[in-house]
């Protein structure tokens, strides 16, 4: 049933009737000029629009979002790249409020053991509303190192590391460096709706208001894990689909990205040692383009596997696998899970000494530009896999549990791997359905999937 023609509203799509039939041509449209414009402009079949041309598929920023979803009407086979209140996830203080409310949840309905599978995020407060309980934490254990990051910032921009309260003090009054005034992306304020999710559309009922940019003050890891005696963190990509039922997908390609001096706590004011950001290694007087300041995921899980064991490897990943899903699942009930809308997520994760993964942040936006040659062909086999998922030529069942490099890891309940792979849990489960880190033979799948699936449409039904 489509919406009546109200001039407020913006229609994309086709005329009804055509939602699953195989599409010969695909209308897309995004602002990116980046590898996705690139895999965009090479698909077949795909054609792209400009300005207020109807579109297909829409790869948005959030601004665009923000703007324009509640009065742009699609119709059933149209798809566009983010949820509505993605930021449930992706903002850093929502993403820990939406954690902590899910691990009560699972303590009162599973107890205490379930509940513990949330503790890989670290201890973390909302500053400034949360000072005071801050504070109280900060005293229990003076000495050790936290680290504050604006709530809505990516790249990097507006962190910094604090042993002692003063420097608190000084960023409440806005005196810590001229870097932490800036407003250059504030969130809106937002206000909590019935359903429990953050509503940030009050925003422009409040622009006379003097803005306070947010901060998470979170307890800074001090064991990470070092190769070469430098830190780094791990980008893997998870593709949701939807969220009510959830079905999400998990790559099997990402990366480990270093930082370009060796860690040491004896400098905490050099972002070097600490932010493993590409934005903020590129600009070290000693990095090199070419060479870069990344690992591929094969390449790590093997270096770990040759120091510890595939048992304690195996370990690692099922414990990361634990926090792609009890993540998701911690903002399911206040997403709203629109049936155009898919997201891929970066998620950075950082590895302890203990070989425990902690969850740092998830990205709505992941830096589709490339830093070199093979980040350029991991990202174009990335979106190339993400377009083959979300299917806008309706060539799939449905029924797939690969397609090229993702696999599907949760769809409404945990997928269980191929028929006959060992157990290396070493729990006696089914083993699930994620290869993060293992041989991404791509395109022969693609070739087979494909071709199984001609083979099919042709078979008399």
């Amino acid at each position: 049933m489509s919406r009546p023609k109200n001039q407020n509203y913006k229609g994309h799509g086709l005329p009804k009737g055509k939602e699953r039939e195989q599409r010969a041509l695909i209308r897309f449209k995004t602002t990116l000029m980046n590898t996705l414009m690139d895999v965009l402009r090479h698909r077949p079949g795909w054609v792209e629009v400009k300005d207020e041309g109807e579109w297909d598929f829409y790869w948005c920023d959030v601004s665009w979002l923000r703007e324009n979803f509640d009065h742009t009407y699609m119709d059933e086979h149209v798809r566009i790249s983010h949820f509505r209140n993605h930021y449930e996830l992706t903002r850093k203080n929502y993403m820990v409020k939406n954690l902590k409310r899910f691990r009560k949840q699972l303590e009162r309905e599973a107890g205490k053991l379930e509940a513990a599978k949330c503790d890989f995020f670290p201890k973390t407060f909302e500053m400034p509303c949360e000072y005071h309980l801050f504070v109280e934490e900060f005293r229990k254990n003076p000495g050790i190192t936290w680290i504050m990051k604006p709530v809505a910032r990516s790249q990097g921009k507006g962190i910094f590391l604090f042993r002692k309260l003063k420097d608190i003090m000084d960023w409440r009054k806005g005196t810590v460096g001229k870097k932490l005034t800036s407003m250059e992306t504030l969130p809106p304020r937002s206000t909590i709706n019935p359903s429990g999710s953050h509503d940030t559309r009050t925003s422009d009922d409040q622009k006379d208001e003097t803005p306070v940019e947010s901060y998470v003050a979170q307890r800074y890891i001090e064991n990470p894990y070092l190769i070469g005696g430098r830190k780094f963190d791990l980008r893997v990509y998870v593709l949701v689909m939807s969220y009510i039922p959830l079905r999400a997908w998990l790559y099997r390609d990402g990366f480990a990205r270093f930082s370009n001096t060796r860690f040491t706590l004896s400098s905490i004011d050099d972002q070097y040692v600490h932010l493993t950001n590409v934005a903020v290694q590129k600009t070290s007087p000693d990095y090199h383009p070419k060479k870069g300041c990344k690992w591929m995921l094969q390449r790590f899980r093997q270096y770990l596997a040759s120091e510890h064991g595939p048992q304690a490897v195996e370990t690692l990943f099922r414990d990361m696998d634990n926090i792609f899903v009890k993540s998701l699942q911690s903002v399911q009930k206040v997403m709203i899970s629109d049936k155009h809308c898919f997201e891929l997520y970066g998620y950075d994760i950082l590895i302890d000494q203990d070989l425990k993964p902690w969850l740092l942040e998830v990205n709505a936006s992941p830096s589709l530009t490339a830093s070199s040659q093979e980040d350029y062909e991991l990202k174009t086999c990335l979106l190339e896999d993400t377009l083959h998922v979300v299917d806008m030529e309706a060539r799939l069942t449905g029924r797939e549990k690969r397609v090229g490099g993702f696999d599907l890891m949760w769809n409404d309940g945990p997928v269980s791997g191929e028929e006959g792979a060992p157990d290396l849990s070493g729990m006696g489960t089914c083993v699930t359905n994620t290869h993060l880190g293992c041989i991404n033979d791509r395109k022969k799948q693609l070739r087979q999937l494909f071709r199984s699936l001609q083979v099919q449409k042709k078979a008399p039904s």
